[in-house]
């Protein structure tokens, strides 16, 4: 398969307040195929988040490189990252910031409209993204007007609508109650073949974990397998 995201002895680190260097990530190196589901765990405070936002552009590493459908970010000048941001990489958060003022709809449409694609377009494709999420119905509430679990699908229907290369999640369903994570979950599982993205989600929660094609940890800079991470995982009613 295809490499799309590719992080090549990656290392983060920052100056400590006794003046040293705190080393978060080091000599790290993942590479995610099209179609891909990674998820990444591991323990607070090890770096899961700073290891996201290195992939995703939002921060540079300390050293390394990250490639982005073969391209280095590294290289990239700032108007150019801002681009590569808003149309090639999705971003999912525990909190799903959509904004107040706007619809279901509008919010999915505001990647495209910043991208420059006409309106009626946007707003085609942004109708599309949400019949995928099961909210058609809804595209037409305000965020105050739609529940915990549906704000979230929305913010998932918003980091898909460009048709990115790789959708980063950071703890997508830490903010949800056990029945709308489980449907969370179950979006997650379908979003590379349904969109033809790579995805890479941290999380601490087995369930979804379980749904990935590969389950790393984060430890000690570096990411390694995480068989074991399997017997912690609660059983499905299905199993």
């Amino acid at each position: 398969m295809t490499t799309v995201l590719e992080a090549t002895r990656l290392a983060k680190s920052y100056a400590g307040e006794d003046g040293g260097t705190l080393a978060v990530l080091a000599d790290l190196d993942l590479a995610v195929a099209r179609g891909e589901f990674i998820a990444i765990t591991g323990a607070s405070g090890v770096g899961k988040s700073t290891l996201l936002h290195c992939l995703g552009a939002l921060d540079l590493p300390t050293a390394g490189t990250v490639r982005l459908d073969g391209v280095d970010i590294g290289t990239l000048s700032t108007s150019a990252l801002s681009a590569l941001r808003n149309q090639r990489i999705g971003f999912i958060f525990q909190f799903h910031h959509l904004l107040r003022e706007f619809s279901a709809l509008e919010n999915v449409m505001m990647p495209l409209l910043i991208a420059g694609l006409p309106d009626a377009e946007a707003r085609a494709r942004a109708a599309e993204a949400l019949e995928a999420m099961g909210l058609t119905a809804r595209a037409a509430h305000r965020p105050a007007k739609l529940s915990g679990g549906e704000q979230q699908r929305v913010a998932v229907a918003r980091a898909v609508v460009t048709r990115p290369s790789v959708v980063l999640a950071d703890e997508p369903s830490g903010n949800l109650d056990a029945h709308n994570a489980e449907r969370l979950h179950d979006l997650f599982a379908t979003l590379g073949q349904r969109f033809g993205t790579a995805v890479v989600v941290v999380t601490h929660n087995p369930a979804l974990a379980l749904r990935a094609s590969r389950i790393l940890s984060l430890q000690e800079g570096k990411l390694v397998p995480a068989e074991q991470f399997a017997a912690a995982a609660p059983k499905r009613p299905s199993d």
